[in-house]
């Protein structure tokens, strides 16, 4: 059984996709602590002048080590209508963005406390648009060291990591938007492939793991 261990994550890029994809079973690792500048809580997306990465604030404790299931969502900056602009702005020349922009915005309208739950929200209407349905099981403690069969891509997975050290994960060029003066952007959010290929994404994603 391919088992695969991912931490949670907004708008996660194809990298991480393609593994809910090919994976026999995922183990969602839900009792780790918050790292900053992961995609825990940051999306890159192709906006007209390149990458963009979109940030959802959180709330600071003060406390060190805060565990991700607590971490609650901040609103400042109006950052749910910066989202939200951004994605319009960067995607609503993209063939599929009409078909899918309805099922977006509502979570950028309605408020979530906890960031887990806003990126699981997230996730599972991802999946339902892609037509997969993942195996996940959330994990009751944290997995300090996977077993030898689990393939843990908690760390492997980042945007500090560059996607050319996965083994596993290759390049599928698809259409995009600003391809024509950006060249080809990889590994962007997921909604950057679904916003451009639509049904066609199960393709990319399946061809995406070797």
């Amino acid at each position: 059984m391919n088992t695969v261990l991912l931490s949670s994550a907004y708008l996660p890029p194809i990298q991480y996709f393609a593994r809910l994809y090919a994976a026999d079973q995922i183990l969602a690792e839900r009792c780790d602590h918050y790292v900053k500048q992961t995609y825990r809580n940051r999306a890159v997306i192709a906006s007209s002048n390149g990458p963009l990465a979109l940030t959802v604030p959180i709330v600071r404790t003060g406390e060190n080590n805060q565990p991700m299931r607590a971490l609650r969502i901040s609103d400042h900056g109006r950052w749910r209508r910066l989202h939200w602009t951004a994605l319009v702005s960067a995607y609503e020349q993209s063939p599929y963005f009409p078909y899918y922009e309805d099922d977006f915005r509502q979570f950028y309208e309605e408020p979530y406390e906890y960031l887990i739950d806003f990126n699981d929200a997230l996730q599972t209407k991802i999946c339902e648009l892609l037509m997969l349905t993942p195996d996940i099981r959330p994990t009751t403690e944290y997995v300090k060291t996977p077993a030898p069969e689990i393939e843990d891509c908690r760390d492997l997975i980042r945007p500090k990591v560059s996607f050319s050290e996965d083994a596993r994960f290759r390049i599928v060029p698809y259409y995009q938007v600003f391809q024509s003066r950006l060249g080809f952007l990889p590994n962007l959010s997921i909604v950057d492939l679904l916003f451009n290929m639509g049904p066609e994404s199960r393709l990319v994603l399946k061809k995406s793991l070797v």
